[in-house]
């Protein structure tokens, strides 16, 4: 997930190596697909909320030569970027703020913003902004972990969602984001709504060893384990009981995982 873009609020996951190898495995095939019929050559987008690039990346592929802006709150982010764009000539990327974009109004054909509003204090205010710099719609896709479910049913899984959920809602933002997008878009005053649903499904052995490994190691090495532990939410037992359970979810034969997602596009 890309890092949290009002620079007011604090950001769940942080930057840690294991965090932004699974920002970096995004594209729009696998978390944009509701997209892509908007995304015309010539069709200039704003991605805020950019993370990696990686999404970016690809939108700026498909609607070349239009340009394409990639704004994040994190300087590293940006520096990731921005080296994962060489040899891209219509995308750029900058830090900037999704409460105060700076941006005149109706400036870009697509406002794009995937897993940025939940780690938001004001979504709404932020699709307000996202609102004023489109001319055209406002893209948004937030996963929604209350609703995540797996198999097998392992203890140490059930442990990291209850630290998981507490965490994100002291850090900023809401973790069940997804089922509130639209209700969000019309409190920011789009006139015009359409909300749709996606999944990631983890369940190869490949996929099992990849997610679960990436987990397993932020539950004890990213700022979620920090932010769980400053919390009180857990202690270092826990955390290692929490990686232990997604090693052993990985190496399940039978192992599988679901993340739903919503989506939105939004205009007038």
């Amino acid at each position: 997930m890309p890092t949290v873009m009002g620079m007011a609020d604090s950001y769940t996951h942080g930057h840690h190596a294991s965090v932004l190898r699974t920002h970096s495995w995004r594209t729009v095939e696998n978390s944009a697909a509701y997209l892509l019929p908007e995304l015309v050559p010539g069709c200039s987008v704003l991605d805020v909320g950019a993370g990696p690039g990686t999404i970016t990346v690809d939108i700026a592929r498909l609607v070349a030569p239009a340009p394409v802006i990639g704004i994040d709150a994190s300087d590293d982010a940006v520096a990731a970027a921005e080296a994962a764009a060489l040899g891209i000539d219509n995308v750029s990327f900058q830090v900037g703020d999704a409460y105060a974009l700076a941006f005149p109004d109706d400036a870009f054909d697509v406002v794009h913003a995937h897993q940025v509003l939940q780690h938001l204090a004001r979504p709404v205010d932020a699709l307000r902004e996202f609102r004023r710099v489109s001319a055209g719609v406002v893209a948004a896709r937030d996963v929604d972990y209350e609703g995540a479910i797996w198999y097998p049913q392992v203890p140490g899984l059930d442990e990291w969602r209850d630290v998981y959920l507490r965490v994100h809602r002291a850090v900023a933002g809401d973790p069940a984001a997804g089922r509130r997008l639209k209700a969000w878009a019309q409190q920011a005053g789009f006139a015009e709504v359409t909300a749709s649903a996606s999944v990631w499904l983890f369940e190869s052995a490949e996929d099992r060893v990849w997610w679960g490994g990436a987990w397993a190691e932020r539950a004890v090495a990213s700022s979620f384990a920090t932010h769980a532990l400053e919390h009180g939410f857990t202690d270092r037992d826990g955390l290692q009981r929490i990686a232990a359970g997604w090693e052993e979810w990985a190496a399940a034969d039978d192992g599988w995982l679901l993340m739903p997602h919503a989506e939105i596009l939004a205009r007038g």
